[in-house]
């Protein structure tokens, strides 16, 4: 019964799609995280970056019913689309249709720990960071749905608390968790079949690590949500960190916390969840300037949470939690960022970001 549910709401979205006319540019995806029922909604975009809303399609599992503050809750990776339920630690794969419509692919499947809150795919496998047990676990994504991973649960590492992202490296060999109250990134070398090997502890070089991303030479970019901060290291293959630049003030924009780069990874830019803007960077060989020196390179609503940039480059979204908004902008070719629409009305738990 709810296979046929979720198919019909598919042919739903789809069908706004071709009614609104003019065709829509990209699409981009956030969960509403009820905890009556998780639903992913979906937003089509038109060329000049506006929003229009799509609908909703239920995730099969339940939400927190409280915004999740992670990084990576709802993650498209090539034709799929997965989610996090947090109410009933589980996780939901879709097939993503080229007209941005979702299939559910069977029933969520146990996360393998206790509060799901950030997902990292790379080729078949898929990790999840379960934030309430201090683990790690691994799926296979081959053939649609999801499979676990035999042996690859993994606990943080010891005194870790409050982690907030968990990220495969660019070549896959190393995953990455950021935990903001303890002040240090763990690594994971990634094992024969996947498998990640055990916890290796880093400290921060700033205080509250928290969301990140990677710049153009691979290079480990961080945001410090208690210095106000970015920083960025090096990555080695065997999960070590090294300091390249920073902490780089954002010159008093406060709590950054959410993370993307853009531009090939020339550009990086934080969500400042205390100040309601968003700090960009330029980003060379791993040095980081900002590209105002005020620090903002926009505005958003309050609590600018998640960010993501459009599949073309060409448009960066934020989640302004605060104010229960969906903001997008054009992001030109030299980092700066022009407002391009706005959605409102979003349930306040809405959680994550993504586009496809």
């Amino acid at each position: 019964m709810l296979l046929a549910v979720v198919a019909v709401l598919a042919a739903v979205v789809a069908g706004r799609s071709a009614a609104a006319g003019a065709p829509l540019h990209d699409f981009v995806y956030t969960e509403t995280n009820s905890a009556a029922g998780n639903a992913v909604s979906v937003y089509g975009t038109a060329a000049d970056g506006s929003l229009v809303p799509q609908g909703s399609v239920s995730t099969g599992g339940l939400g927190s019913g409280a915004a999740l503050a992670s990084q990576g809750s709802v993650l498209v990776r090539g034709s799929q689309l997965y989610a996090v339920n947090a109410g009933d630690n589980t996780i939901s794969a879709f097939k993503l249709g080229p007209d941005g419509s979702l299939t559910l692919e069977g029933a969520p499947v146990s996360s393998g720990g206790t509060d799901p809150i950030s997902l990292t795919a790379r080729g078949n496998l898929l990790y999840v960071l379960d934030a309430r047990s201090l683990t790690i676990s691994g799926f296979s994504t081959g053939g649609g749905g999801l499979s676990p991973l035999p042996g690859s649960t993994r606990s943080l590492s010891s005194g870790a608390a409050s982690p907030e992202q968990i990220g495969f490296s660019p070549d896959g060999r190393v995953l990455v968790v950021t935990e903001k109250v303890s002040n240090t990134i763990d690594t994971f070398r990634v094992g024969p079949g996947g498998v990640a090997g055990a916890a290796q502890s880093n400290p921060s070089a700033g205080d509250g690590p928290y969301g990140f991303g990677f710049d153009n030479q691979g290079d480990l970019l961080v945001t410090d949500a208690v210095t106000n901060a970015v920083t960025s290291y090096t990555l080695g293959k065997d999960g070590s960190l090294s300091l390249l630049d920073g902490p780089v003030s954002t010159n008093g924009q406060a709590a950054p916390c959410w993370l993307v780069t853009a531009g090939g990874g020339r550009f990086a830019y934080s969500a400042n969840t205390g100040s309601g803007t968003i700090s960009g960077f330029s980003v060379h060989d791993g040095q980081l300037t900002l590209l105002d020196p005020s620090g903002v390179s926009a505005t958003s609503g309050s609590s600018p949470f998640d960010l993501a940039v459009s599949r073309d480059g060409h448009f960066l979204y934020n989640l302004a939690s605060g104010s229960n908004m969906l903001v997008a902008f054009r992001l030109g070719s030299d980092g700066t960022l022009t407002p391009a629409g706005t959605v409102t009305s979003l349930p306040a738990s809405e959680a994550g970001l993504a586009t496809g």
